[in-house]
């Protein structure tokens, strides 16, 4: 089973350690002290947590939408040029980048500095399996 200790943890969902830590605190996520050893979450908590917190009514922002991948960030660079703008998103660690006309970009006011959601729903998503590494 996955093992991932607490700066893992909060790389994963986007949060600090403290956060991760306040939610073991608060007993919203299971952590487990081998003796002697760090404190570590196995990623099956990790997920079930996810799950849970997707399907809290409080944690909602009130949006509908058929797409579920949704990186809130903030806008970094947006290039206008002709018909077409393309704009850089910050969500965390990761670098999104969208295509779109520029009348869409001028509705949205984007420029950077501006916080913005980056919503995907791709038909091809691929998934790969990060190398196992050992335990501690």
């Amino acid at each position: 089973m996955t093992q991932l200790r607490i700066p893992e943890v909060a790389r994963l969902l986007g949060v600090s350690d403290d956060t991760v830590r306040r939610w073991i605190d608060q007993g919203r996520l299971p952590a487990r002290r081998e003796a002697g050893a760090r404190l570590h979450v196995e990623g099956a908590d990790v997920a079930a947590f996810l799950v849970t917190r997707r399907r809290d009514p409080d944690g909602a922002d009130g949006v509908q939408s058929s797409a579920r991948n949704r990186l809130e960030g903030i806008v970094t660079d947006v290039q206008r040029e002709g018909l077409v703008a393309v704009v850089e998103v910050q969500a965390g660690p990761f670098r999104v980048v969208s295509m779109m006309t520029r009348e869409a970009a001028d509705d949205l006011a984007l420029e950077p500095g501006v916080l913005a959601t980056a919503v995907v729903k791709a038909t091809n998503v691929i998934v790969e399996r990060s190398p196992a590494r050992e335990a501690d």
